[in-house]
């Protein structure tokens, strides 16, 4: 019982004790900086006390010496000091969050104090001052100093802002960018009780160890520390201004910390000073893909557009619903939306509604169910509204599904094309733009070929010389489109994994879907009549990388042999039917560039219409009986680069 008692007694005056430095300590913290450089000196003049008396200890041996050769010692060597420190600014640096910077600072400065002391000794002797005293004193004087930074930073980093992982319910983050948009985003945050902002980080190394509004900023170089001495648990990005490059970069780097990493709100909401936890949204996979986006031409977005009839086949797909949504930007008079998934025309026809009278513009939206596969019912639409510009995005792209499905892909995707084709020259349109793909160049499937067939037919029509002005647009893989890995990628992580890629060298172009969308517009409003325009995609990205950066931006690991207890294995399943290493959009090598930097011109081989016409009546043939064999022995004729590149594909998979 007395020892119980004993103890109770123990850990009541700890907890008062506790209370008191806490209370010292934040004192010390909420002083004005000034004043704190001044307790910072007085706290270095009592440390220079100290190394002397611990210097002439071990010289002597004796505890006990005279006043007068310690009051001479420490005035010389603190006078010394503080001649030397204060212009080297030492005195400026935020004792609370010292670092290696600040030891190295604190070294400099002590051994250049030991260069005058260590003359000063041995020059002149002063009666109970041993002469090893100007260099014995500047290594003690620099231990404690330093000793003395770090204690401070563990007490008032660690203990008073909540840093021992066990305290506190605080969810510690960092913001990447000390500019305007970083101090908003941490006053939004200040009342935020789940979220402590306990740093930030900037690229500007001129910032380095400077307060924010209380908060520290350090230099982007030294964030990997940072993270492990603040354990930081989550990373903000408020960095608004930085190119879409710099951003992969950082982004990249955070993930691999193993700190989740999410973005600041729209600017809109910064500049209303509207920030809260719920605006905060995770880093999206396609921020970080592709380029910068180029300000669109309004010339030539509206060239075809504006004021006109305008009709978009898949009006409700990926690229079909985007180019609907830029369209109505341009102020048509009418837009024709022709969709054949009932429930894909209602969701885009309602957006547009709303978008359109939340700008008010006065374009008449009309939906249409159909079927371009269907002649006569494509054919009726097109008559009946005599659009001036079309946009044909209606088309089956799934290259598993189409493989597997021949009949289907070929019927939709040719003869839905050839039928829209011939009955947009009857309805007297004046511009249609084929949107097409980069899988139609050398393609080693059915869907690639059909699209490559589609070509051919505008070449064909076009070369006829027809009052239509017919093109193509060409361009590889957009990011969130239906059937995109970006989206099968996030499911897979979210259910725990694994994350499927087909091989570790399987590479795409990846753009965005506003871009490519305007990019397609821009590239119809430059067409004389039978251009295949390929789009700038910039840099392929191996499908591994992406997979294994959408997995670190989750806040997870990749399960490997290294890292048995990762979080998400990547498992390879193999090349599926059909599918490429890689993907090309040039069949030759003559791009010509247009006036837009991010759109080319190719000069490609066609067969001529009449050649072209009788293939296609065949097709049509094997297509109504179900004939696939036969649909794709005609399909290999008519695209003879199809089985050239099925038995390279073969070939690559087995090597």
């Amino acid at each position: 019982m007395h020892l119980s008692r004993v103890a109770q007694i123990a850990e009541r005056q700890f907890r008062q004790l506790d209370r008191v430095v806490t209370r010292l300590l934040l004192a010390f913290a909420h002083l004005p900086r000034s004043r704190r450089r001044w307790v910072a000196i007085a706290m270095d003049a009592i440390i220079g006390a100290v190394a002397v008396w611990g210097a002439l200890f071990l010289r002597t041996g004796d505890p006990f010496w005279g006043w007068k050769p310690f009051l001479i010692l420490t005035v010389t060597g603190l006078s010394i000091w503080f001649l030397i420190a204060v212009p080297r600014k030492t005195y400026m640096t935020l004792l609370r969050f010292a670092g290696g910077r600040t030891m190295m600072g604190l070294g400099v400065s002590v051994a250049i104090m030991a260069v005058p002391m260590t003359l000063l000794f041995m020059i002149v002797s002063i009666p109970g001052v041993p002469r090893t005293m100007g260099l014995l004193f500047p290594v003690i004087f620099l231990s404690l100093l330093c000793l003395s930074r770090l204690l401070i930073r563990f007490a008032l980093v660690d203990i008073l802002a909540g840093g021992r992982p066990f305290i506190g319910t605080h969810h510690r983050v960092a913001i990447y960018g000390a500019g305007r948009a970083g101090q908003q985003l941490a006053m939004g945050l200040r009342h935020e009780s789940q979220l402590k902002v306990v740093a930030f980080i900037d690229d500007d190394a001129r910032l380095d160890e400077q307060l924010l509004d209380g908060i520290p900023v350090f230099a982007a170089s030294k964030h990997e520390n940072i993270i492990d001495d603040f354990a930081i648990q989550e990373i903000l990005l408020a960095i608004p201004s930085a190119t879409r490059a710099r951003r992969r970069e950082i982004v990249e780097f955070l993930s691999s910390q193993s700190v989740a990493v999410r973005t600041l709100p729209s600017v809109g909401h910064l500049v209303e000073g509207r920030v809260a936890i719920s605006d905060l949204r995770d880093v999206q996979i396609e921020e970080l893909l592709g380029r910068d986006p180029v300000p669109p031409n309004e010339l030539l977005m509206g060239r075809n557009i504006a004021g006109r009839v305008v009709l978009v086949t898949g009006a409700g797909g990926s690229i079909g619903s985007e180019l609907c949504r830029q369209i109505i930007g341009c102020r048509p008079s009418r837009l024709i939306l022709v969709e054949q998934s009932e429930f894909a025309l209602y969701q885009i026809e309602r957006e547009l509604v709303e978008t359109a009278r939340h700008m008010g513009i006065a374009t008449v939206i009309v939906p249409e169910l159909c079927d371009v596969a269907d002649q006569a019912s494509i054919g009726r639409v097109l008559k009946r509204y005599q659009p001036e510009t079309l946009f044909h995005a209606a088309a089956y792209k799934h290259v598993p599904l189409v493989e597997s499905n021949p009949i289907a892909g070929l019927r939709n995707n040719v003869m839905g094309t050839l039928n829209t084709v011939l009955a947009a020259e009857e309805a007297g349109v004046g511009h249609f733009i084929l949107i097409s793909t980069d899988k139609a160049v050398r393609p080693t499937n059915v869907m690639g070929a059909s699209k490559r067939i589609c070509e051919l037919i505008l070449q064909a029509r076009a070369a006829e010389k027809g009052s239509c002005n017919l093109s193509m647009v060409r361009f590889g893989n957009v990011l969130g489109s239906s059937g995109s890995v970006v989206p099968l990628f996030k499911q897979q992580i979210a259910s725990g994994g694994p994350v499927t890629i087909t091989d570790r060298r399987v590479s795409r172009y990846f753009m965005t879907i506003p871009e490519a969308a305007q990019l397609v517009i821009q590239a119809g409003s430059m067409a004389r009549g039978g251009e295949v325009f390929m789009l700038e995609m910039g840099q392929p990205v191996l499908i591994y990388d992406l997979a294994a950066t959408m997995i670190r931006l989750s806040g997870l690991s990749e399960r490997t042999p290294d890292n048995p207890e990762g979080d998400i294995e990547l498992r390879e399943i193999g090349l599926r039917p059909g599918e490429k290493l890689y993907e090309e959009l040039l069949l030759g090598n003559n791009p010509r560039r247009t006036k837009h930097e991010r759109i080319v011109m190719a000069e490609e081989v066609f067969l001529a219409w009449g050649e072209l016409e009788k293939r296609l009546c065949d097709l049509a043939a094997f297509l109504e009986t179900g004939d696939s064999d036969r649909a794709k022995i005609l399909m290999a004729e008519l695209v003879p680069e199809y089985h050239l590149n099925e038995d390279a594909a073969r070939e690559s998979v087995a090597g």
